[in-house]
C-alpha cells in the first residue's frame, strides 16, 4: 500500500468513526475544510464546503460533488473503526465519497495538469434531500459558476471500481405522502355504532397498490410504499383516526403527477364508500435526477482511461438523489461505482453492517483526476 493509499484509508476511517447527521456535520465540515486548505485550495464554508482549484488560463469550470451526512442507524459492525456516535453511522458510503474527492483534490493540487477551474462541493444533508438546495439557496452556482457537474455514488454488489451510468433519467424522484382518515371511534364490541378508521385505512393500503399494478405502464418504474400506519385505537377502543405515511418514486414528472392524482381519487372513493373523510398531502423532496449526454460520455472516457470497467446505459436506480437539484441547474452526470460483491462490501446501502470498500478509494480518486483532465485539458493536450 502506497503512502497516498494509507492516507486515504486513515481519512475514510476517521470519517466513519465520527459520523454526523444532516445539517449537523460540524466536525466533518471542519475536517474537509482543513484538508482542502492543507492541499492549498481556496476554501469557502457555508451550509457545506467549497474548494476552488485553478490552473492555467482556461475559462471553463467543472464541479465535483461529495455528500457528507450519515444516517440514524445503530452500527453492528465489528471492525476497529466502528461509529463512536451512538445511533449514527455512515451506512451509505458518504465517508468514502468525501475521501475519494479529497484524494482527487490532493492529487490535482500536487500536479495541476489541467486548464481551467475545478470546484469541489462537499454538501450536507443528502439523505433528506435538503442539502443541495441549501447550497443552491446560498447561490453556490452563481458565486462559483460551472459548465458541468458530476457526482459518484458507490454501489454494493457491483465489481469494485465498475462505473455505470446512463443519459436521461438515472434516479427516481421521491414524494412523501400522508393520508389522514377521520372516522368515528367506538367500543370494539359494537363496530356498527362508529366508523372504524383502521378498516378504512387498511383498505387504502391495498388500494394504493393498484396505482402501480393497474394504472401505470408496467415499465414505468414507479414504486408506491406505505411505511407507517398510525391510529389512536386501544385494546378495546376502535380508532376514530388513522394516518398512513409513506413515499412514492417516479421516473418522470408526468408519472409523479399522475400518482398523486390517482392517490387522491382512490382516497376519495374509499372515503365515500365508508361515509367518512380522508385528506391527502404530498410533498416532493427529491426530483428526478436527469443526466446530460455530454457529461455522461465524459464519464465513460475518464473511467476507461482510469482502467475501470464500464457499463453503458444501465437501468435507472429506484432510489432518489438530491444531486438532481444540481443537474436541474447545470448539465451533469450522476454515476455509480462498484463497491465490491463479497463480504461486508456486498452489504446493501443503509444496512447496519454496511462498510465502504477501502480498495475503492484510490480508484475513485484516480477517476476524478482523469475526468478533470478530460473536461479541462491542458494546453499541451489540446495541441
Amino acid at each position: 500500500m502506497s503512502a497516498f493509499e494509507r492516507r486515504l484509508t486513515e481519512r475514510r476511517r476517521d470519517f466513519h468513526r465520527n459520523p454526523e447527521l444532516g445539517f449537523q456535520e460540524n466536525r466533518t465540515r471542519r475536517e474537509v475544510a482543513r484538508n482542502l486548505r492543507e492541499f492549498g485550495l481556496e476554501v469557502h464554508e457555508g451550509a457545506g464546503v467549497v474548494g476552488v482549484l485553478r490552473s492555467g488560463q482556461g475559462n471553463r469550470a467543472i464541479a465535483l460533488r461529495a455528500d457528507m451526512d450519515a444516517l440514524p442507524i445503530v452500527e453492528i459492525s465489528t471492525h476497529d473503526y466502528v461509529s463512536e456516535t451512538p445511533g449514527v453511522m455512515h451506512a451509505c458510503g458518504h465517508d468514502g465519497h468525501m475521501t475519494m474527492l479529497l484524494g482527487a483534490a490532493e492529487r490535482l493540487a500536487e500536479c495541476p495538469d489541467f486548464d481551467g477551474t475545478v470546484i469541489f462541493l462537499f454538501q450536507p444533508n443528502e439523505e433528506h434531500g435538503l442539502g443541495a438546495q441549501a447550497m443552491l439557496d446560498e447561490d453556490v452556482l452563481e458565486r462559483f459558476p460551472v459548465d458541468e457537474i458530476f457526482a459518484i455514488h458507490n454501489l454494493p454488489g457491483a465489481p469494485t471500481g465498475q462505473v455505470s451510468t446512463r443519459s436521461g433519467i438515472i434516479c427516481n424522484s421521491e414524494t412523501l405522502f400522508e393520508i389522514k382518515v377521520q372516522g368515528r371511534g367506538g367500543h370494539a364490541s359494537m363496530p356498527q355504532a362508529g366508523v372504524d378508521a383502521i378498516t378504512v385505512a387498511a383498505e387504502l393500503v391495498l388500494a394504493l397498490q393498484t396505482i402501480v399494478a393497474r394504472k401505470l405502464p408496467p415499465a414505468a418504474g414507479t414504486v408506491v410504499s406505505v411505511t407507517e400506519f398510525l391510529t389512536d385505537g386501544q385494546r378495546n377502543v376502535l380508532p376514530g383516526q388513522a394516518i398512513l405515511k409513506g413515499d412514492y418514486r417516479a421516473r418522470s414528472p408526468e408519472d409523479r403527477i399522475a400518482v398523486e392524482k390517482f392517490m387522491r381519487q382512490i382516497a376519495e372513493g374509499v372515503a365515500a364508500a365508508h361515509a367518512t373523510s380522508v385528506s391527502v398531502e404530498c410533498a416532493t423532496e427529491f426530483i428526478e435526477t436527469i443526466n446530460a449526454p455530454g457529461p455522461v460520455e465524459a464519464v465513460y472516457r475518464a473511467a476507461e482511461a482510469a482502467g475501470c470497467e464500464t457499463v453503458r446505459d444501465r437501468e435507472p436506480m429506484s432510489f432518489s438523489e438530491d444531486f438532481a437539484h444540481f443537474c436541474a441547474a447545470v448539465p451533469g452526470c450522476f454515476l455509480l461505482m462498484g463497491n465490491g460483491v463479497a463480504g461486508a462490501n456486498g452489504q446493501p446501502l443503509h444496512a447496519a453492517d454496511y462498510d465502504f470498500n477501502d480498495d475503492l478509494l484510490p480508484i475513485g480518486a484516480e477517476f476524478w483526476v482523469q475526468l478533470v483532465r478530460d473536461r479541462l485539458p491542458s494546453r499541451k493536450d489540446k495541441l
